[in-house]
């Protein structure tokens, strides 16, 4: 996919590593002035030093999507920085499952939480603070989960906070439509990605076998026979922010190797 050469200013949250960091620099490398976040104030530090070192326009600051707070500041800092927000990607997450009958509340809650909730405050934050309900060309992309659709075993929460950030996309989307700005989720299925070597290891621990075998088992799913990369989920992402897919809303993408039928 080509992306036309729109410009701008980006929100990535969970920028510091795996689907984020890959969209970060990929935005970045079209001329987008991309400000990201993560929990880790070293890590977004270093990922920023890294970004720049590569002469692309990255700024960023540690931040809880969880914390109305927290979120506040990082879209003014963001706004601050390069100004009004243009687009905006929602990829903070975490996995977590386990038995559902033995799940934890807290468990369950930090979850959703980070998933679902963050995905709500950052938008409504963004789209007050951040001006991006004044972009008529703006961008909004969650990055949901084929498991938000088809469903994980040992997954309930993943599954439920995927699952709602699907639904938050559509409806967001059919209230901007008239106004310009798209609202579409990008669904990758499994990704090598750091939260994938937490999810399998949960997985072998579950099964009571080794990560290879767990590896072999996810691989035997997936029609391509391998793992998606963050930079083929972050591409579906650059394409769903440019110009050419201005008339792509509403939309929930598979990014899977043939995993998702749906």
């Amino acid at each position: 996919m080509c992306a036309a050469s729109t410009t701008g200013v980006a929100l990535v949250t969970g920028g510091t590593s795996g689907i984020g960091l890959a969209t970060a620099r990929k935005l970045a490398a079209r001329g987008v002035r991309v400000f990201i976040c993560a929990r880790g104030t070293e890590n977004v530090i270093s990922t920023v030093k890294s970004l720049r070192e590569q002469s692309l326009d990255v700024d960023g600051l540690s931040g809880d999507v969880r914390s109305k707070d927290s979120v506040q500041q990082v879209v003014q800092a963001a706004v601050d920085r390069f100004g009004p927000i243009t687009i905006l990607v929602n990829n903070a997450g975490r996995s977590g499952g386990g038995v559902t009958a033995k799940l934890s509340d807290e468990l369950w809650y930090d979850v959703i939480d980070t998933n679902l909730n963050g995905t709500f405050l950052v938008t409504r934050e963004t789209l007050a603070t951040g001006r991006l309900d004044r972009a008529a060309s703006g961008r909004i992309i969650n990055i949901a989960s084929t498991g938000g659709k088809q469903g994980v075993p040992l997954g309930a929460p993943y599954s439920a906070s995927k699952g709602g950030v699907i639904a938050f996309t559509k409806a967001l989307a059919k209230e901007l439509a008239r106004s310009g700005i798209t609202v579409n989720a990008v669904c990758p299925g499994y990704v090598e990605t750091p939260m994938a070597v937490q999810v399998r290891q949960a997985y072998a621990a579950a099964w009571n076998t080794g990560e290879d075998d767990v590896l072999a088992q996810f691989q035997d799913k997936i029609p391509l026979g391998r793992y998606s990369t963050p930079e083929e989920v972050a591409g579906l992402v650059d394409y769903l922010a440019s110009d050419t897919a201005a008339s792509i809303t509403a939309q929930a993408l598979n990014v899977c190797g043939g995993l998702g039928s749906y």
